[in-house]
């Protein structure tokens, strides 16, 4: 998702991302369990584009700590989860945006899971 003005200091208490897991904003989501939520990208980069998102609200991939571990694992199989279960296969590409530098644009933690089109190397 492109369309956010938060910032990893933002004085609002609620991402984009967290009203959206909330129920306050809508989304089209996909998978949920108790650790995260699946939905699909407002503004898709491929045919299949879907944001794996932590119910934990972390910034930045930068920002978790050790207890998060089991979390990021978690997050990791849920994409190749979803990703299969949408007919991928094993051609898929997971991404990670850390920082407004890296093109990341809300600050809450999301994997991009990609696919449908042929991914180039180098990304970007």
């Amino acid at each position: 998702m492109t369309a956010s003005t938060d910032k990893p200091d933002s004085p609002s208490p609620k991402t984009l991302f967290q009203k959206i897991i909330d129920r306050e904003l809508p989304g089209s989501f996909v998978y949920e369990d108790e650790q995260c939520v699946v939905i699909k990208d407002i503004n898709p980069g491929a045919p299949l584009h879907l944001l794996v998102i932590p119910r934990k609200p972390i910034p930045r991939l930068s920002d978790a700590t050790p207890e998060d571990q089991a979390l990021l694992g978690h997050l990791l199989l849920v994409a190749s989860q979803v990703a299969r279960e949408a007919g991928c296969g094993e051609a898929f590409r997971v991404a990670i945006n850390n920082g407004a530098g890296a093109g990341q644009s809300v600050f809450h933690l999301h994997l991009h899971v990609l696919a449908g089109r042929p991914l180039k190397w180098p990304p970007g």
